[in-house]
């Protein structure tokens, strides 16, 4: 997998925390993925089926939440067996963070930790940044003209493996 310089500052430190989580705890998740609520069944949905197509393995609530579970406690589990949180930015994840719903909950938590990657999808980082300079101040990817979505999940499964190089 190969990077440009200001991709590779973003997944670099997150490729060796991600190596060094994978060998003393090899039964956590690679990734966590935040997202609206509105987008579970579109940009959600297929981010999450690329990044698994790609060998990474994802904690997505459609997947995960079974019946009759406590969607809170589910996600805090989630939450604490990832060693990557990816937030997917799009204008439902804007209106949800403004709303202060669970994505901003799990929002809250990703920003503790140097362990998150947003992703734009749709919307700008200048977009986000009206609605969480924390996030928007994080390096990420933004699908579009110069990535599709298969590209960013490409590059954001191989850093959860640890697989990238410069």
């Amino acid at each position: 997998m190969s990077y440009n310089s200001t991709e590779w500052r973003t997944i670099e430190p997150l490729a060796r925390n991600a190596e060094a989580q994978a060998r003393s705890h090899p039964e956590r998740r690679d990734l966590f993925l935040c997202h609206a609520w509105d987008d579970r069944n579109g940009a959600a949905r297929e981010l999450c089926d690329l990044l698994i197509s790609f060998g990474a393995s994802v904690w997505f609530s459609e997947n995960e939440v079974s019946l009759g579970k406590s969607l809170l406690r589910e996600i805090d589990r989630g939450l604490a067996t990832s060693r990557i949180g990816i937030v997917l930015v799009t204008p439902a994840l804007l209106k949800a963070l403004e709303a202060q719903g669970v994505a901003d909950k799990e929002l809250s938590v990703l920003l503790a930790t140097d362990r998150v990657i947003p992703v734009a999808h749709g919307t700008t980082f200048d977009a986000l940044r009206d609605v969480s300079p924390l996030l928007a101040a994080r390096s990420g990817l933004t699908t579009g003209d110069d990535l599709s979505m298969e590209e960013v999940a490409t590059k954001v499964a191989a850093a959860a493996a640890a697989e990238g190089n410069g």
